[in-house]
């Protein structure tokens, strides 16, 4: 599914400001250096066309998983990661011209999940 939200689309008679993809990785792999997983998290947000303000991450110890964020002017794209589990939860909330799902696809080229579960909200749904 490829979802392109624009700052103002209108669907249904209704704006919608932004989409919030939350994603599952099962059985992924480069989940647990800081390092590689923060220039992952940046290579995806440009995929998606977002533009990168800053990035934090937190090593909880070698193999046992980072937590991170992204912060986009277009808004975020944080994990938690588990690599003793191979799983990764990944957050991604994009408005404007950005596309999550593009962010999700080099997400995928890079941690390798075997599966994928995604759930997409719909953020600032206005009726007009």
């Amino acid at each position: 599914m490829n979802v392109n939200v624009s700052s103002a689309e209108t669907a249904d008679k209704k704006t919608i400001l932004g989409s919030h993809v939350i994603a599952g990785f099962f059985g992924c792999t480069n989940i647990s250096d800081p390092v590689l997983v923060e220039h992952i998290l940046i290579d995806a947000a440009k995929a998606a066309r977002a533009t990168v303000l800053s990035s934090h991450m937190h090593d909880f110890g070698e193999h046992m998983g980072v937590t991170g964020v992204v912060i986009l002017a277009e808004s975020h794209i944080s994990i938690h990661s588990w690599p003793e589990h191979g799983y990764a939860a990944i957050d991604i909330f994009m408005c404007g011209s950005a596309d999550p799902y593009l962010a999700i696809e080099k997400l995928k080229q890079e941690f390798l999940p075997e599966r994928v579960e995604i759930d997409d909200l719909k953020r600032g749904v206005l009726a007009i």
